[in-house]
């Protein structure tokens, strides 16, 4: 089951936290970077980054979520992460069609690290398309997605 999830809430927040650190640590190992933002955040800056979260519970138990801002006719997804011990059952998959039915827009934009092949590959085969490559430092590139619906 999907849900909109309170961040406001800190125990929602500390769910987050512990789905998010192991996924972004399972990315860093991938692009050899761990100068990711997100395996930086606190609970205190989940509650304030202004996005709007929504989980993948089974069994009550939160095990994806996708995080995501709308302006005007955009939506900018930005975190879609799955516990390490969820990988492959679909998940992502379900939280990216529930962004894309629920929410009545015409772009859908993401971001991820350019070495990230399991991103990369799940973006492409969900029509969303690579539209540039952004080099932070010699370890770490970004490549942006967009997604016309």
């Amino acid at each position: 089951m999907i849900k909109i999830i309170d961040i406001s809430n800190r125990k929602n927040a500390v769910d987050i936290l512990n789905i998010q650190i192991p996924s972004y640590k399972v990315e860093a190992e991938i692009i050899g970077s761990y100068e990711i933002p997100p395996l930086k955040d606190t609970v205190h800056t989940l509650q304030h980054c202004g996005e709007t979260f929504s989980g993948y519970y089974e069994n009550e138990i939160l095990c994806g979520v996708i995080s995501i801002k709308v302006d005007d006719d955009e939506v900018d997804i930005h975190r879609l992460i799955v516990h390490p011990n969820h990988f492959r059952k679909g998940i992502a998959q379900l939280l990216l069609n529930f962004i894309e039915t629920k929410f009545e827009v015409e772009t859908i934009k993401v971001a991820t690290g350019s070495k990230n092949t399991p991103a990369v590959s799940f973006y492409k085969k969900n029509g969303i398309q690579n539209i540039k490559e952004f080099i932070v430092n010699e370890q770490l590139s970004l490549t942006f997605f967009e997604k016309k619906l």
